[in-house]
């Protein structure tokens, strides 16, 4: 059970119009980070105006699987922490992402 302790939290998410999101922070109880090269959206984004998730849980990444980024090891986020916005013209992406 310690290794789930390790798994990088979701520090803040912008993007209001998410059903996990309120005031800022995703309520999901993980995140999924994918996407085609270069991009690293958040797939767990639901555009609902039914809130979902776990009240006083804060998300954190449970898969990661841009594989060009510096915090990938075996599909496993290393940043101590991530924030999830808008970039360019998508929805929701994990805006630590950083080209390996």
């Amino acid at each position: 059970m310690t290794e789930l302790t390790k798994m990088s939290k979701v520090a803040e998410c912008s993007v209001a119009d998410c059903a996990y999101n309120e005031s800022d922070a995703c309520h999901a109880g993980a995140v999924t980070i994918a996407g085609p090269s270069g991009q690293a959206d958040c797939v767990t984004f639901i555009p609902l105006s039914v809130k979902g998730g776990f009240g006083q849980l804060t998300a954190a990444v449970g898969a990661c699987q841009q594989l060009e980024c510096t915090y990938n090891a075996d599909l496993e986020c290393g940043a101590p922490a991530i924030q999830v916005g808008v970039r360019g013209s998508t929805k929701a992406d994990c805006l630590t992402f950083a080209e390996a």
